[in-house]
């Protein structure tokens, strides 16, 4: 069922505050059903914008980017030529550049290769579920779903694990500029002007920025072969920026979109145990976790730019004009999903669009993502016998980012 407690069918997509207490599915709903591609007005010097809310316009205009181009922005935000420079990777690049830069980064993430790691991320779930399972009432997103792609992203990235509690605070404060929690930067609240050049306009891309440089002229230590090594070493891959930025993505989004479909499943189950019980008969594990990934569909958008008019529904989309794919909106479209706002375990087909699934932008950690969260919920289920939410959860302060940072539970052990 949708919560329509903090959402009347009518919020405002381009406020922030709209997603501080969930997702505004209501307004999905009847935007899918009244207004699939509504207009944003312009707001605070920033243009206004298309959203596309069903999943059939947001498969087209995720593939054709020929037609909705990455290459000058993937954020709400205007940025001038210079800022979009500077701050850049490669998913901010279109077809030739995009297909060059993954033929190089993919071979490093492909399904088999992320299996291979499954025996790693068992050892550390089991560890973390130990940890946090030595007391009966915890933060389960803080003991539990953050752990887990903290530990993984030092694995992948070859850094220092006791850097790791760092890297993951700077990568929360970029990709969550919104949110006080995470920044005394907020983007919305404060001129960031001074940060313009960085990830996000955030004052800890300048942090995050040094630590890589660091990292490429071996003034840090990195571990040989990881995915960072491999990168530095091939001298046509990336300029020092380019690799800079690279290391920044990898730092947000390698963490903060495996963590909060980990902390979306745990919501789920802490408000319906029955989902547990299921869980423990084996049946389920092909299809869960594509399952609580949709559900949950941490990254909610990405902008595309209009590179030609492009008529849709009887609306003009004009040439230059910022059109959002709402990835959350789409992965609950009810002329593709049964019952979308439930959380169905054995879900086949599953064409959900979390994570940029079906266009050239596919997220590169989606295996090691499903396979994380998989493996956490399996070593949680051997060890107890209940879970329950013990408040209400506290959700990001984000139209981008969206997911549980905090939840309170209290659990029985088998």
């Amino acid at each position: 069922m949708i919560d329509k407690s903090y959402d009347d069918g009518h919020a405002d997509l381009s406020s922030h505050d709209s997603f501080a207490n969930g997702v505004p599915h209501a307004t999905f709903a009847r935007l899918r059903k009244e207004d699939p591609i509504s207009w944003s007005e312009p707001k605070d010097d920033t243009k206004g914008f298309w959203n596309l809310t069903r999943h059939a316009d947001i498969s087209l205009a995720n593939r054709e980017s020929h037609l909705f181009s990455s290459a000058q922005g993937i954020r709400i935000e205007d940025q001038s030529r210079e800022e979009y420079l500077a701050r850049r990777t490669f998913q901010e690049t279109d077809a030739p550049e995009h297909a060059t830069t993954r033929r190089t980064v993919n071979p490093m993430f492909t399904r088999k290769l992320m299996e291979d790691f499954e025996p790693l991320i068992r050892e550390l779930a089991a560890n973390i579920i130990d940890r946090a399972l030595e007391s009966t009432e915890f933060d389960a997103v803080d003991a539990i779903a953050k752990q887990l792609p903290m530990l993984m992203l030092g694995r992948i990235l070859g850094v220092a694990d006791e850097d790791l509690e760092w890297l993951v605070e700077k990568g929360d404060a970029l990709i969550g500029n919104t949110d006080p929690d995470f920044t005394d930067h907020v983007i919305d609240k404060m001129d960031t002007s001074a940060y313009r050049m960085m990830p996000f306009r955030s004052p800890a891309g300048v942090e995050l920025y040094d630590y890589a440089s660091d990292l490429l002229h071996a003034r840090r230590p990195l571990a040989k072969n990881s995915i960072l090594d491999i990168m530095k070493r091939d001298e046509n891959a990336m300029d020092e920026r380019a690799f800079q930025n690279f290391f920044c993505l990898l730092v947000a989004a390698g963490n903060d979109t495996t963590r909060y479909s980990i902390s979306m499943a745990l919501h789920a189950l802490a408000n319906d145990n029955t989902m547990l019980t299921q869980l423990k008969t084996g049946q389920y594990w092909d299809t869960c976790a594509d399952e609580f990934i949709r559900y949950a569909s941490p990254t909610m958008h990405f902008r595309r730019t209009a590179t030609e008019d492009y008529e849709l529904h009887g609306k003009k989309i004009r040439k230059g004009d910022k059109v959002l794919l709402w990835f959350v909106s789409g992965s609950r479209d009810e002329a593709v999903f049964d019952k979308p706002n439930d959380i169905i375990l054995n879900r086949k087909p599953n064409r959900h669009l979390a994570f940029g699934q079906g266009g050239p932008h596919v997220c590169l950690g989606r295996y090691l993502a499903k396979l994380e969260l998989q493996v956490v919920l399996q070593e949680l289920i051997k060890k107890v016998d209940s879970i329950k939410a013990t408040d209400t959860p506290s959700w990001t302060r984000s139209n981008f980012i969206c997911g549980v940072k905090r939840l309170p539970v209290r659990v029985t052990r088998s």
